[in-house]
């Protein structure tokens, strides 16, 4: 038991672990669940002895005053998917770097892109050997940043479970700093479900076959699909996040993960993100796998499950059916993620599909708004292009434009439009000489 020396010889307060960071260094927080909170507060607290500092992270949700403030003082920020307080970020006109790549290659971000100096890690308590688990979001990529960075503090959380998986672990001997913690994770309530929503969810969940293996995303939608799966059986996970009905298919039954073919018994994924219950069921527990995304992501990996069905949101839908996930304009509002690792992975699937979603529009500042546009906007990043792209579905129907000419593609697409919107398309193509 030589690591519990180290472990206590390691053992400091916060404020004494953030002065191993140096001015100029570049100092990765965390992830979605997986952030050291602690540890960027006692960083915030040393903001009048640095300079030049790139805080790394995505998806931080809690309000902290590093990334709340208007005032850095000498930092700025780099991210591979935004979050609310990376827009928050932005939003304040303050510095902030990110890239496009998929999740499926983010030890290339790791490595190359944003290589950290330090790295603040929230962790589980260690077991028996001295292991510390790297939380329900860091197993995504804290394995390929522990191989990038000079310097890991840890904060061991008591409230950070312990996951089984692949190389989801840091050893007490490979870390500088401990801090100890009793720190609740950033927490995803179930968003409200309008009956838009609703609607379209319903079409959805009945391409779900008995025996699919499926993959969810965040938000209303997702989370609406997720408990309707309650009437399906025999279902498996393989998914980049594990969300809250994912957990409760899985307590409930009607998640085996038997029928997958590709690592039966286990539901695979990459991150997790919602109740503190989802955190205390994912603890020690060896139903799930969890991997980082290069695994999780790799769309030669999602082939191999059989039935895979991949449900992912957009924000808007050109009349070709092309996909713009991350982007609205110029203005970027989360990333390409993994949305089309899981698009090609699910079509290379055994009886896979893939299905990209939208309500077909919104209301803003008393407007309708359409989903499904004659041309994206300009500056508008397409995340999933129209020769990748497979079942479009809004709450008028569900399509596969796979199979389609252009020509068709665009008749579908209008079918697919908001009622008040489909003669404007119309027009649109016919000046066009798409239709």
């Amino acid at each position: 038991m030589s690591w519990c020396n180290e472990y206590k010889q390691k053992l400091m307060k916060a404020e004494e672990a953030v002065r191993l960071i140096n001015s100029n260094d570049r100092v990765y927080v965390g992830t979605c669940s997986s952030v050291a909170y602690k540890l960027i507060d006692a960083l915030w607290d040393r903001r009048g002895d640095l300079e030049n500092i790139e805080i790394t992270s995505s998806l931080v949700s809690k309000p902290t005053s590093l990334f709340y403030e208007t005032d850095r003082n000498g930092f700025e920020f780099g991210t591979y998917f935004m979050g609310p307080c990376e827009r928050r970020v932005r939003n304040n006109g303050l510095k902030l770097n990110y890239t496009s790549f998929h999740l499926s290659q983010i030890d290339s971000w790791c490595k190359n892109t944003e290589p950290p100096d330090v790295c603040l890690f929230d962790v589980s308590e260690p077991d028996e050997n001295g292991y510390m688990c790297f939380g329900p979001s860091g197993i995504a990529l804290h394995r390929f940043l522990k191989e990038s960075t000079d310097r890991i503090i840890v904060q061991v959380n008591k409230q950070t479970p312990y996951i089984f998986g692949q190389d989801n672990l840091v050893h007490v001997s490979e870390v500088n700093a401990i801090v100890e913690v009793d720190d609740e994770a950033a927490i995803l309530g179930d968003p409200e479900i309008d009956e838009v929503t609703k609607t379209l969810s319903d079409s959805i969940v009945d391409m779900v076959p008995d025996g699919a293996t499926i993959q969810l995303g965040l938000g209303s939608l997702s989370t609406a699909i997720g408990f309707e799966l309650f009437n399906k059986n025999e279902l498996g996970i393989h998914s980049e996040l594990l969300s809250e009905p994912m957990m409760k298919l899985m307590k409930s039954g009607n998640v085996t993960n038997k029928r997958k073919g590709f690592m039966d018994g286990q539901s695979v994924f990459g991150f997790a993100f919602g109740s503190a219950e989802l955190y205390q069921y994912l603890n020690r527990n060896e139903k799930v796998y969890a991997a980082a995304f290069t695994f999780v992501n790799d769309p030669r990996i999602i082939a191999k499950n059989k039935r895979m069905i991949s449900i992912n949101t957009t924000m808007a839908f050109d009349i070709f059916g092309q996909a713009a996930s991350d982007s609205m304009g110029w203005k970027q509002q989360s990333a390409t993620g993994g949305q089309l690792d899981f698009v090609r992975g699910a079509q290379w699937s055994e009886g896979g599909k893939s299905i990209i979603a939208t309500t077909s529009s919104f209301i803003k500042n008393g407007k309708r708004i359409s989903r499904i546009v004659t041309a994206l906007p300009i500056g508008t990043a397409v995340t999933t292009p129209r020769s990748d792209v497979q079942y479009v579905a809004t709450e008028y129907g569900c399509v596969n434009l796979k199979l389609l000419n252009m020509s068709d593609r665009v008749r579908a697409m209008i079918s697919l439009a908001h009622p008040d919107f489909r003669d404007e398309l119309r027009e649109d193509a016919k000046k066009l000489n798409l239709i």
